[in-house]
């Protein structure tokens, strides 16, 4: 078991790194045009905030912190998040600010972070139960 700066490293590190992603990709006037084209712009905020999301929540419930909770903070958070990235993006050359922009963001962030509450469930439920070995990846999948 890592002591208590790795496993803060662990659990927030990826969130981190991703929303340092997000920030990359919000920067570029035309990030990924080959996606672009042949995917609905909404459907990829969808996608992007419901895994910043998931990762949000993995890092709250890894605290300690209830299921519910853990996906309040992981939606509340991407959304927030979304919020100042379209702020961002009013500052870039060739991007603009939407408020739909904003909109898919929340609501791929509710999925992502009931998907990963639901992840949890199953986790426990049903493979822990089963494999009590498993219970040692508890700082990978988020639990404590």
């Amino acid at each position: 078991m890592p002591n208590a700066l790795g496993r803060r490293l662990l659990l927030w590190g990826p969130p981190a790194a991703y929303m340092y992603f997000i920030f990359f990709l919000s920067s570029e006037p035309d990030p990924m045009p080959a996606l672009t084209r042949v995917i609905w712009d909404k459907a990829l905020h969808c996608a992007g905030y419901a895994g910043l999301a998931a990762l949000v929540a993995r890092a709250c419930s890894g605290e300690g912190w209830s299921w519910g909770r853990a996906w309040l903070a992981g939606t509340l958070a991407a959304s927030a998040y979304g919020i100042s990235d379209e702020f961002h993006q009013a500052f870039v050359a060739g991007r603009d600010s939407e408020v739909l922009d904003w909109v898919a963001d929340t609501v791929g962030a509710a999925v992502g972070a009931t998907s990963f509450v639901g992840f949890l469930a199953v986790w426990h439920q049903h493979l822990v139960s089963r494999w009590p070995g498993l219970a040692r990846l508890h700082i990978l999948v988020g639990t404590r």
